[in-house]
């Protein structure tokens, strides 16, 4: 468990490949408001409603000058089927290697019926414009929780 993400400290710069092509750096977008969520797996049902969610308030976190990225291990063939499939506003980068899902303390050892295994958490980070972190929701519940995020962006 990665203990470098703390509120009012500095998170781990990643750049990853994003859906669409190009890639996505955490660092290039200091000086606006970033949330990064970390999620388990492109279209699955809690994951699939949390990223309606976050693309039904886009236009509202892009107001309060704050970028949307959503991160799982997917792969970019599957962050764009999943886009597409559900008409998606947000940018989905894609941590295959789970390197930055390690560096930000939400690869974890998870339980399902008993049977132990690794697996991401889902969690979400807001960060401030001068890059460090100004909020963190750890094992998010989705009901309820984009609009948490927007108003805690919007209070920054």
């Amino acid at each position: 468990m990665s203990d470098s993400i703390a509120v009012g400290r500095t998170p781990p710069d990643f750049t990853l490949p994003r859906d669409g092509g190009g890639e996505v750096t955490l660092s290039a977008l200091k000086g606006g408001k970033v949330v990064v969520y970390f999620y388990p797996k492109d279209d699955t049902s809690g994951c699939t409603k949390e990223a309606i969610g976050f693309t039904e308030r886009a236009e509202d976190f892009a107001a309060a000058g704050c970028t949307v990225i959503g991160i799982s291990k997917d792969s970019v063939a599957s962050h764009d089927r999943f886009i597409a499939k559900h008409g998606l506003k947000v940018i989905l980068a894609s941590d295959a290697e789970g390197k930055v899902c390690e560096d930000w303390g939400v690869w974890v050892e998870k339980s399902m019926y008993g049977r132990k295994y690794m697996g991401i958490e889902r969690a979400t980070f807001l960060i401030a414009a001068d890059g460090t972190v100004a909020r963190i929701w750890r094992k998010v519940k989705v009901p309820g929780h984009v609009e948490e995020v927007l108003k805690a962006a919007q209070a920054l």
